[in-house]
């Protein structure tokens, strides 16, 4: 059985609850711009599981003067994380520019064996109890147990895609409290670096039906280990904007 999504988001609350526990009750967003690190540890994380032996690669390169993350995955799982602790308000852009060498022959949204991109951006919010269910309520206790934090609430995760249309809204294959958006689609525009802009307070509310609670993390990740293929995938600055 493959744990990856579930290792996500018990990794991704690692992050938060660090995140939580400095927040001092203001605004503030601590995502470090790639280009102006001198590191990959210099304001994000490794994101890496446990049982998947195989990471992702992740290294600072020049890319014509300006200096961008790129990511190599094979038959691959792991990503970096900045953690933040940002209340959305009524509008809270996400801007960040990517390339892909090529999109994954098997990848299919709507398919736990198809669920792999070559390039995606995690977006996760804090748990609110108040909307969960006893089911749930139940299963999160079990899992604080196991790995001795809680998980983190819903996300959205802004995925680039093989056949998911663009603007299309899914819930993730693995976990409804995930909805995946397709911002790229297709190979058309692959080995092109492309500028994507969402308003993640305006999706949040049409994936889920209700308004956000804190930003929590942001990851990149490009992952290849459930369709065991492999890509390339170049990551500019990402920046929250308040408009």
């Amino acid at each position: 059985m493959n744990y990856s999504r579930i290792y996500l988001a018990a990794a991704l609350a690692l992050f938060i609850a660090a995140a939580q526990a400095q927040d001092n009750g203001t605004d503030r967003s601590l995502i470090r711009p790639f280009s102006s690190m001198a590191s990959l540890d210099d304001g994000w994380e490794p994101l890496e599981f446990p049982k998947i032996d195989r990471h992702s690669r992740y290294q600072l390169v020049d890319d014509n003067g300006e200096q961008v993350v790129e990511a190599t995955t094979e038959n691959s799982a792991s990503g970096l994380i900045a953690r933040v602790s940002v209340e959305p308000g009524d509008s809270l852009i996400l801007r960040w520019r990517w390339k892909v060498s090529n999109v994954y022959d098997q990848g299919n949204a709507r398919k736990k064996e198809g669920d792999d991109y070559p390039a995606r951006i995690y977006v996760a919010f804090e748990f609110e109890p108040e909307q969960a269910g006893f089911f749930e309520r139940a299963k999160r206790k079990t899992v604080a147990v196991v790995f001795g934090e809680e998980l983190p609430g819903n996300a959205l995760n802004y995925i680039w895609a093989n056949r998911l249309p663009v603007d299309e809204i899914v819930a993730n294959p693995f976990t409804d409290n995930t909805m995946m958006i397709a911002v790229n689609s297709g190979a058309d525009s692959a080995g092109e670096w492309v500028t994507v802009e969402r308003d993640i307070v305006a999706d949040y509310r049409e994936a889920f039906g209700r308004n956000p609670p804190r930003l929590a993390g942001v990851a990149i990740m490009s992952d290849s280990d459930n369709t065991g293929e492999s890509a390339r995938a170049w990551y500019g600055d990402i920046e929250l904007i308040r408009p």
